[in-house]
């Protein structure tokens, strides 16, 4: 299953920061099994299995994710199991990741992160995740969930 969250982009191209709008909750009650993209920002209280692309991820302490995360801007309160590739990184105090961390420009670390995994300084701090990059069709040869149907939340943004 793929979930694809996009927001509509009526009045215009917003560059800096992401509004309370262009956010997405996955609540403590939700669990999704999948991949996850976003082009806004998505904040995690709920458990996750897959890989999530998106322009901000936010791990709340009672958030899990098993599977990688790539986003510009990374921020993990509660529990990774996988990689993280980010352009700025933030464990928090409660944080735990099970994983490599790929940063671009900036890693910050609470007293109290619990992480198991290498570290690395990527030279590139610009981003690759773009709007074809998130919503670009996978071919059926790269596709390894090609049986599954495919999940799109707000339907009327594609149109």
């Amino acid at each position: 299953m793929v979930v694809s969250l996009r927001k509509n982009k009526m009045f215009g191209d917003k560059k800096n920061k992401i509004k309370d709008s262009e956010r997405s909750l996955i609540s403590e009650t939700v669990s999704i099994e999948g991949t996850i993209n976003s082009s806004g920002a998505i904040d995690i209280a709920g458990l996750i299995k897959g890989p999530i692309y998106s322009k901000e991820i936010i791990v709340r302490e009672t958030g899990s994710v098993t599977g990688s995360i790539e986003a510009d801007r990374v921020e993990i309160h509660g529990h990774l199991d996988g990689k993280v590739s980010g352009g700025d990184v933030v464990v928090g105090a409660t944080g735990t990741v099970k994983g490599d961390i790929n940063f671009g420009n900036n890693l910050r670390t609470e007293n109290g992160a619990d992480i198991d995994g290498y570290i690395k300084k990527s030279n590139n701090s610009k981003s690759k995740l773009t709007g074809d990059f998130l919503f670009k069709k996978k071919d059926k040869k790269d596709s390894d969930t090609e049986n599954q149907p495919e999940t799109v939340v707000n339907k009327e943004a594609l149109a």
